[in-house]
């Protein structure tokens, strides 16, 4: 009996092995798909990010574009403001190095 017993014990050791080797598999196998539904999880947090921060870069762009439109209009005021005060200026200078200014006959008699 003893060699029938041996064999009846080889028979279940095997399947005991292959028993534990498929729970072993199966366990990797949910860890695996936990792991991947971590990592889309994941891939779904990132892409909304990026989303979030292409329309904010967009929306600055905008703003950006916008206030040096608005800078270039205040750089012409500007300029053309300078340019008007040269011209003052100028004329001011012009009228100060003039030999001699008389004022009008009806002016001298005000005063006095």
């Amino acid at each position: 009996m003893a060699p029938a017993a041996a064999t009846a014990t080889t028979r279940v050791e095997p399947e005991k092995v292959l028993a534990r080797r498929n729970e072993e598999l199966e366990r990797e196998l949910r860890e695996s798909r936990e792991r991947e539904g971590r990592a889309r999880d994941e891939l779904r947090r990132t892409a909304e990010r990026l989303r979030v921060a292409e329309e904010a870069e967009e929306r600055l762009c905008s703003q950006l574009g916008e206030l040096e439109a608005e800078a270039v209009v205040q750089a012409r005021e500007y300029r053309a403001r300078v340019v008007l005060l040269m011209e003052q200026l100028s004329q001011a200078q012009r009228l100060l190095q003039a030999p001699s200014v008389s004022l009008p006959a009806g002016k001298d008699q005000a005063c006095a």
